[in-house]
């Protein structure tokens, strides 16, 4: 946002320079990024007129001008424009004028002949060129015949203002205008606005509710006005208007055009004009687009509907982008004589959404975002019809159309003095209090012990008594407020529990190969169809992101599945196709929908194995990663937190390949999900080769991991081992063996190892065999062999009794 000096003296009178002006808006809280001077390097250029003319008479190009500038005697400069010639009032650089292209003017000699200065072009003084004819932007400039000599050139070529460039916040939506910039102006300075007075006449018999129907069909429009003008000109606007239009930063297209921007940049309400032969039906609906429809802006780009944008449309078709920019079919042109002036409020975070995602930012959408003053909606039309009644430019039609369904309810505020001084730290008056918020446009009232402050309706940013403490503070004077320490217990800033065992899974993961991922927090139901959750799954129960930074990522996630296998897709399609990738971030599970309170989150750790098993290298071989890759790296990673006495055993998951899914189980809670994408998800995103994943919850892995630890010394006495090598049915899982052969090893069993799985030859159809290894040791002494048989002779009763092995020969 910039406004020019000049625009703000329309309003008040202040006896401050720029500059200090700036520094008071900046700590109210109006910062002012940037003061900007059109008359920079100007400060030696005054107005001279040439009274003599002749030729240099070393030189077939340079002329000899005697300047009177003002002064007693004249000044002769030489020149080599050939477009001047006596009698001309030009701009003329004195000796020392610095210009604005950074030419140092000095005294100086041309072919022998003193020359005191400079005549200078538009270009020389950085003037408008767009707004110069051919011939002023060739050559020396010439000024005006009736214009006085010896005078600052910047008076009399208006660039005697100052523009300052704010870099507002996107709560001080009061401040986006030039009535808002007055108001803090009044409070700073103690001057006295000088508001303009705001009448139209209808000059036109026609009645605007007879000529314009206005309706809203969607709960984003809050307000719909219009007013219809009649006998248009259209035509230039007063320099006086472009020049405040100049100093916005808006580039003057012609009078109907320009008032709708001095009226947004003035009052802060945006508006559009539509010729009123062009819209169909001479109606006007604000309502979501229809999927598949065209959106055809003043651009003259086209762009089709996804059924989320809010449009101004007629009987037919949308007339205009509601809120960032208007259709070219109703656009204002030369041969448009009746006008629907239209000015709305619309809701911020959907005129947002649109201008993002149709990449279309203007001055109004960035109002509409942070919100406009409702209430001053038929004010602002009124505004502009009179401004366009000054110029000539039309007759206005009786009363204005007017949809308001649900009028903006006043806010108040409840507050007392002891609040806002805890708060603040000071020592304030209760009447101190209320004076300030009544410069600030608060009607306050005593109610009790305390205060009732009645919100301006353009605060929409204050709601609370802590919105009431700032604006006391910021008005005051942080400067005048005593700087203190805040209290409070002193603590020694640690991690939480949970925190360094995050730090654990990162620290062993990393040491086993793989690489952690960031991603954000956001998923789609895309993604989610992808990885084929069921439709009945609560991972589809998410929560709805009222503002999404892109429509593509409209909920919060509820699996971190779809977040790597995103990246994993992606990596693929830059040619990285081995990946060991890991990522610990929250999910988030809404108790109900819609959201009444704050969602679960849960941290949760998941892994993506891919590719080739090892580096490529003329001493590696090219085997690729398959499901014991991934079950090893989870029983390592499990071994690393202490975690032990689990039991592995086929599973399920909705993502992962039928048969090639197994379940990490502490007694009946699962601790860890490994295996293969599934054949039909893999498909979904596109993938040609084998996926390996891994999921676990950080809580239940916290829950299970060795809290106490003790000790044993190393064993003294050698251990004994012995083979078993069982034919057992196909289908009999290793890991069920294993837990009876535990079970059964006896007091001096140390551990079990698989060793060897053997089918064919020799071995009958549906049986397989199973080799394992036996350690046995004893803390006491050597075992002997008759100890050592004696348990694997249990081992081998309950693994025929329970499983119908038998021992291969």
């Amino acid at each position: 946002m910039q406004v020019s000096i000049k625009w703000l003296n329309d309003y008040i009178d202040f006896k401050e320079t720029a500059e200090e002006l700036a520094d008071k808006y900046t700590m109210a809280g109006v910062p002012v990024e940037n003061v900007i001077r059109a008359d920079e390097g100007l400060d030696k250029v005054v107005t001279g007129r040439i009274e003599k003319l002749e030729a240099h008479p070393d030189s077939d190009h340079l002329q000899i001008c005697q300047m009177n500038v003002g002064e007693a005697e004249p000044i002769q400069i030489i020149t080599g424009a050939q477009n001047v010639a006596e009698g001309q009032i030009v701009p003329v650089a004195m000796v020392g004028a610095h210009l604005p292209n950074g030419l140092h003017i000095k005294k100086g000699k041309l072919r022998g002949l003193p020359s005191n200065g400079m005549l200078c072009s538009a270009e020389e003084l950085k003037m408008d060129l767009t707004k110069l004819t051919d011939e002023e932007k060739d050559g020396i400039y010439i000024l005006p015949a009736d214009t006085p000599v010896g005078v600052p050139a910047k008076d009399v070529l208006g660039l005697d203002d100052v523009v300052l460039e704010f870099e507002l916040t996107a709560n001080r939506a009061d401040c986006f205008s030039v009535m808002g910039l007055v108001r803090e102006a009044a409070i700073l300075t103690g001057n006295e606005p000088k508001y303009p007075e705001i009448t139209v006449k209808e000059d036109d018999e026609a009645k605007a509710a007879d000529m314009i129907k206005i309706g809203i069909d969607s709960d984003l429009c809050s307000r719909f006005a219009a007013r219809v003008i009649k006998n248009v000109k259209v035509g230039p606007s007063p320099e006086w208007m472009q020049q405040r239009l100049e100093g916005a930063g808006i580039r003057a297209i012609n009078n109907v055009v320009d008032v709708t921007n001095f009226v947004m940049v003035e009052l802060g309400q945006p508006m559009h004009a539509y010729d009123y032969d062009e819209i169909a039906g001479h109606s006007l609906t604000a309502r979501l687009a229809k999927e598949g429809e065209n959106l055809h802006t003043l651009d003259d780009s086209s762009r089709i509907a996804k059924g989320t944008e809010l449009v101004i449309a007629d009987a037919e078709k949308p007339a205009g982008l509601a809120g960032v920019m208007g259709g070219l079919e109703s656009e204002v042109t030369e041969k448009t004589t009746t006008i629907v002036l239209e000015a709305a409020s619309f809701n911020g975070a959907s005129i947002r959404r649109t201008s993002r995602a149709c990449g279309l930012h203007s001055e109004a959408s960035g109002r509409f975002e942070r919100g406009v003053d409702v209430t001053a909606i038929p004010r602002a039309l009124d505004r502009a019809c009179q401004l366009l009644q000054e110029m000539g430019a039309c007759t206005v039609t009786q009363g204005m159309v007017d949809v308001y369904p649900a009028p903006q309810q006043e806010t108040e505020i409840a507050y007392t003095a002891e609040q806002i001084n805890a708060r603040l730290g000071t020592q304030l008056s209760a009447a101190k209090m209320m004076e300030i918020l009544t410069s600030l446009g608060f009607v306050v009232r005593t109610e009790g012990d305390g205060f009732v402050a009645k919100v301006p309706s353009w605060r929409n940013d204050c709601t609370c008594m802590e919105d009431l403490s700032e604006e006391i503070s910021r008005i005051y004077g942080f400067d005048n407020i005593a700087p203190t320490l805040p209290w409070g217990a002193v603590m020694q800033g640690k991690q939480s529990p949970r925190q360094d065992f995050i730090d654990k899974i990162k620290e062993v993961l990393v040491g086993l190969g793989m690489t952690e991922e960031l991603s954000f927090s956001f998923t789609n139901t895309d993604l989610l169809d992808k990885m084929l959750v069921p439709a009945d799954s609560e991972l589809r129960k998410a929560v709805p992101i009222m503002n999404p930074l892109t429509d593509d990522y409209p909920l919060v996630r509820t699996s971190l599945l779809t977040s790597i296998m995103e990246n994993a897709v992606r990596n693929f399609s830059r040619k990285n196709m081995d990946l060991r990738l890991f990522d610990v971030a929250p999910v988030f599970f809404p108790k109900q929908l819609p959201v009444t309170e704050q969602p679960d989150e849960v941290i949760k750790l998941v892994g993506l194995m891919t590719g080739r098993r090892n580096m490529v290298g003329w001493n590696q071989t090219n085997d690729m990663i398959d499901f014991y890759d991934m079950k090893g790296l989870v029983e390592e990673l499990l071994a690393s937190l202490s975690i032990s006495k689990y039991t592995v055993e086929a599973g399920e998951h909705f993502a992962l390949h039928p048969g090639k899914t197994a379940l990490f189980k502490k007694g009946r809670e699962v601790i860890a999900t490994i295996g293969e994408l599934h054949p039909q998800a893999a498909e979904n995103f596109g993938i040609k080769q084998k996926v390996y994943l891994f999921e676990m919850d950080v809580e239940v892995l916290m829950k299970y991991t060795a809290k106490n630890f003790h000790f044993d010394s190393l064993p003294k006495f050698p251990a004994t081992s012995r083979d078993l090598a069982i034919v057992v049915d196909t289908d009999a899982e290793a890991g069920k063996i294993e837990q009876v052969i535990t079970k059964n090893g006896g007091k001096h069993f140390k551990s079990v190892t698989l060793f060897d799985v053997y089918t064919g030859e020799h071995v009958a159809e549906g049986k397989k065999s199973l080799a394992f290894n036996l350690q046995f040791q004893s803390k006491d002494k050597t075992l002997t062999d008759e100890e050592a048989d004696t348990a694997f002779n249990n081992i081998l009763k309950a693994v025929e009794k329970q499983f119908g092995a038998e021992l291969r020969a």
